[in-house]
């Protein structure tokens, strides 16, 4: 997928969250140990270029970063320096940074830091209220321009309503658990939280029911994430809340204007998929078939 960026591979399970992991399930597909923690070959991928000298990944570009580890894994502390540079070096492109370890934040910031850099966007996961509340006061803590929520796995009714009110939040995420021993999403879980960001008018983004959804005290088995996607969008429960502006400037700090950065586009598969508003569009990857269908995507 053209919006992940994975410096390094595999993790270490550090909270409920993690009991399904979908890195751990998908490597064991491919006889691989999720526990095993490494550099990968794509390192620089937001530094490539194509023949013509440009960046393969355009101005206004968002990149999710480390969706297969978390970028404040202690062990990828020898990288981690490495990798601030390359954003660095591209002040023009927007890096999504999830984590479950916000506390180890501070000590791994780039001298540099000052009060944060514009082209990042911060975030915490809070799958259950009990992470919720052990990780968000952190997050607002923490010197960053951007900051959201991920409540995915969704496996417990989270209430943001008290951080919220703190007008750092500008978006939240959640989503169903998926793959083997995937535990149940309640909609009504979903729509209070829709409801409440709302409330402070925060972008809210219902990306997947899970492989378990329960809807109206009925407990339905969605196995293709197609499907779970499709399913998520046609509850309506996606809002934009107050625009979230991101300062992309160039190397020599000159700022990109919005009207010549990258634009999302979105194929014919895209149509019934809820993560359009998180999404860096259609890649041309092949993942569609002649049918028009999603093929249930894995990684490399």
């Amino acid at each position: 997928m053209h919006d992940i960026w994975n410096p390094w591979h595999g993790c270490v399970k550090c909270s409920e969250g993690c009991e399904n992991c979908y890195m751990y399930f998908l490597d064991r597909m491919r006889e691989k140990d999720g526990a095993e923690i490494y550099r990968t070959a794509l390192f620089d991928y937001p530094l490539k270029r194509n023949r013509d000298g440009t960046y393969k990944i355009k101005s206004g570009e968002t990149l999710r970063v480390c969706m297969t580890s978390d970028f404040f894994l202690e062990e990828a502390d020898a990288w981690r320096a490495d990798a601030w540079d390359i954003m660095r070096q591209r002040p023009d492109v927007k890096f999504f940074l999830l984590t479950k370890r916000p506390e180890r934040v501070p000590k791994c910031l780039p001298k540099d830091w000052g009060d944060g850099w514009e082209n990042i966007f911060f975030n915490v996961t809070a799958e259950n209220q009990k992470r919720a509340d052990e990780r968000i006061p952190i997050l607002l803590s923490l010197p960053f321009k951007h900051k959201g929520v991920m409540c995915a796995p969704f496996i417990g009714e989270v209430s943001l309503k008290e951080y919220l009110s703190s007008g750092q939040i500008e978006q939240v995420i959640c989503g169903g658990e998926n793959y083997d021993g995937a535990r149940p999403c309640d909609f009504d879980w979903v729509k209070r939280l829709q409801y409440e960001c709302k409330e402070e008018n925060v972008t809210f983004c219902f990306i997947e029911t899970g492989t378990v959804f329960i809807k109206d005290g009925k407990k339905y088995h969605l196995p293709k994430k197609s499907l779970q996607s499709e399913m998520a969008l046609k509850s309506g429960m996606n809002f934009d809340g107050k625009p979230i502006k991101f300062h992309l400037t160039d190397m020599l700090g000159l700022e990109i204007p919005e009207g010549i950065q990258y634009k999302p586009s979105f194929g014919k598969t895209c149509v019934k998929c809820a993560s359009r508003p998180i999404c860096n569009g259609c890649s041309s990857c092949g993942a569609c078939n002649e049918n028009g269908r999603i093929k249930e995507m894995t990684y490399n």
